[in-house]
């Protein structure tokens, strides 16, 4: 028998995992794009609609208020459901509510949008799963987290790019129109992406973890390790009361205070 860990050891790193990375990159475009869309918007909305200091903030509070509030609910349903289709969702999510803001009547309207496309953007926290699982037995395993951040950088240069062009002629509703299109094009490439080997392992649908470690190895030209794939469901998934277990509560809490 074997398990997850040792098959991707036996595959070892290829052309898979290169396409996979890039695609779940792209993520931090998208999510740096409707991130920074606030700072470039803001300006112009406070002119529109006559809006005071603490109403101006209060758009990017809410946004990161939706971020913090659905990021726990997909982050549950990501460990009840599957890390792909709470990833699809809220690229959908994201993408749909961004483009209905650049349709917002009014400030009241603009804030709650945002809040929604904050909500959205939160569940794209499911994808690095993929990018860690691949890289993590490669040698170069720094560089690629390193090189991953400057999606996000990418993203945000681009919006910061995009909006000294379309602001000042098109005006800013087009702007987060077109801040949208990434997420669009992500939408369409996901039939490329497959469910997490460990997390379809952990459910115990053993056949689909074997059918994607089988794919990953034929895209790499590597042989599959000999004999069954053999690892045993977890459970529990998914509780809240694990990050403040004795075990892990000093690590949750040094994260907590990173972020």
């Amino acid at each position: 028998t074997f398990t997850v860990q040792e098959a991707v050891e036996t595959i070892g790193f290829g052309r898979f995992h290169i396409a996979l990375f890039l695609i779940m990159g792209s993520t931090g475009v998208a999510e740096a794009m409707e991130i920074m869309l606030i700072a470039v918007v803001s300006p112009l909305i406070r002119c529109e609609w006559q809006l005071q200091d603490w109403q101006v903030a209060l758009v990017t509070t809410m946004v990161f208020f939706g971020y913090m509030v659905f990021s726990i609910v997909l982050g549950f349903l990501a460990d009840r459901y599957g890390r792909w289709k709470i990833l699809l969702l809220s690229f959908l999510w994201a993408a749909y509510f961004s483009l209905l803001t650049s349709f917002a009547p009014s400030y009241i309207w603009f804030v709650f949008l945002r809040a929604m496309v904050g909500g959205g953007v939160s569940g794209h926290a499911q994808g690095p799963e993929w990018n860690k699982q691949i890289v993590a037995m490669c040698s170069c395993f720094n560089l690629f987290l390193s090189l991953g951040k400057v999606f996000w950088l990418a993203g945000s240069l681009l919006i910061i790019g995009l909006a000294s062009v379309v602001n000042p002629t098109i005006g800013w509703r087009w702007l987060i129109r077109i801040a949208s299109i990434p997420s669009i094009l992500l939408i369409l490439v996901f039939k490329f992406i497959p469910e997490s080997a460990r997390y379809n392992v952990s459910t115990g649908n053993v056949a689909a973890a074997l059918a994607t470690l089988q794919m990953i190895a034929k895209m790499n030209g590597a042989a599959m390790p000999e004999g069954v794939l053999k690892e045993p469901a977890k459970g529990r998934r998914g509780r809240f009361k694990d990050l403040i277990h004795p075990k892990y509560l000093r690590t949750t809490l040094q994260i907590w205070i990173i972020w």
